[in-house]
């Protein structure tokens, strides 16, 4: 039996990500996905207009859809109308300095480093619980910006509202489930 190093075993760990179940639309479920829904008049007069939310990994719905309120599994505004399925491989899930993925280590530890999709997830959560909702300033799409930064999805810590925007009217698939 040979020994590992400490960077290989911490390595390795970060690159086996378990299996997630299928996207099953008749239960609403998402794994690692972001999810758009169209709000009532403003999306018919701007369709690129939308409440977004993003998934854990067993697919439960987050959205913050109010002042102190993060909702699982109740997504605001009605049913999700697109959803895009994201890469966890291409997240940064640091277990120390030496182990980032993404080009910007600095940056990204100082904007909270998580250890799992999840991770990320729970603490942008736990924040935004103490936040106010403001249409234009603090919304679901702040809230979901905040949890991909955390990712550094895809190498970034950048995300933002209109990014967000771009990504899911453009990349996103239609669900054709309906409430």
């Amino acid at each position: 039996m040979q020994l590992q190093s400490g960077t290989q075993i911490e390595n390795s760990s970060t690159s086996a990500l378990w299996p997630l179940e299928p996207i099953d639309l008749k239960r609403s479920k998402f794994p690692c996905c972001l999810v758009w829904t169209p709000l009532p008049v403003v999306s018919w007069l701007a369709p690129y207009i939308g409440h977004i939310g993003i998934c854990r990994e067993d697919g439960s719905v987050l959205d913050f859809s109010g002042s102190n309120l993060v909702s699982v599994d109740d997504f605001a505004y009605g049913a999700v109308a697109r959803y895009l399925e994201l890469d966890r491989t291409k997240c940064c899930f640091p277990t120390n300095m030496a182990t980032h993925t993404c080009m910007i280590p600095y940056k990204h530890a100082e904007n909270g480093a998580a250890l799992s999709w999840d991770d990320a997830l729970n603490t942008s959560t736990r924040q935004f619980h103490h936040k106010y909702y403001n249409l234009f300033t603090c919304n679901c799409h702040s809230f979901v910006a905040r949890c991909l930064n955390q990712l550094a999805y895809d190498g970034s810590v950048n995300w933002n509202v209109v990014n967000l925007g771009a990504l899911i009217l453009w990349k996103g698939s239609g669900s054709t489930r309906c409430r």
